[in-house]
């Protein structure tokens, strides 16, 4: 089982779809207005397709590689609406150019091969199709407000994440055109508790990727943090979103 399949029952709960998400997910709502058939690569449990698909009246399907996660999408309200399917980014089991609208969030950095990917979205956009993809910029792996308590997350992070700007160029050299990005952040607060619930549950794969020592030890900082005091923690979320057009 992977780590998205063992985190799907609980995905939602963990990562709530708050204001800084629904910001997020206008931005990128905004970046592909107009589009009539949408592919969301890496859907998850389907928050942003089902969004899409009500707000764009597009016709959306949503790909991803765990079996759970797409259980989950299939039970979200407003999911018959669109199309599931289990697939791989560097896979996708659409035609050439089926598609004028594709969104990727958070993906690319799980993905082993990203110019196989680049190319596949590119394969299946139309030209003049847009690509919306949202990343984190670099500074927010080195400023992260759990660094503290788990110090490899910039290291590993910072090893598989894409720079936006570099991403940029793998997209001009898979034939898209215009590829820009927009910085931007936001500041977010959140209840002590509801931080330890989340990093118990893992709720970012980096966490999965820890020696279990050093894992084992930040978890029981934060637990003593928590229970010495500690009521809410805020920190600075650092968004890269990436666009192009098909050429």
């Amino acid at each position: 089982m992977t780590h998205f399949d063992a985190l799907a029952p609980d995905y939602d709960r963990l990562r709530p779809a708050g204001v800084g998400w629904r910001e997020l997910a206008g931005r990128m709502l905004a970046a592909l207005d107009g589009a009539t058939r949408l592919l969301d690569v890496g859907c998850g449990t389907g928050r942003f397709a089902v969004l899409a698909s009500e707000r764009l009246g597009a016709r959306v399907w949503g790909v991803d590689a765990s079996a759970e996660m797409l259980r989950e999408a299939k039970a979200r309200p407003g999911a018959a609406g669109v199309g599931w399917r289990q697939a791989e980014a560097t896979r996708l089991p659409f035609r050439d150019g089926w598609f004028d609208g594709v969104h990727t969030h958070l993906v690319l950095h799980l993905v082993g091969d990203v110019p196989a990917a680049v190319a596949e979205m590119a394969r299946v956009l139309q030209p003049g199709g847009r690509l919306a993809i949202g990343t984190f910029a670099p500074e927010h792996f080195r400023e992260f407000f759990l660094n503290p308590y788990f110090p490899s997350i910039p290291a590993i992070d910072l090893g598989r994440f894409p720079d936006p700007n570099g991403l940029c160029r793998e997209l001009t050299s898979a034939g898209f055109a215009g590829a820009t990005v927009e910085r931007f952040d936001q500041d977010v607060e959140a209840s002590a508790a509801d931080v330890l619930d989340r990093v118990r549950g893992r709720y970012i794969s980096t966490l999965r990727l820890l020696e279990a020592d050093e894992y084992e030890a930040g978890l029981a900082r934060l637990e003593a943090d928590v229970g010495a005091g500690t009521e809410r923690f805020g920190y600075r979320l650092r968004w890269a979103l990436v666009t192009a057009r098909r050429g």
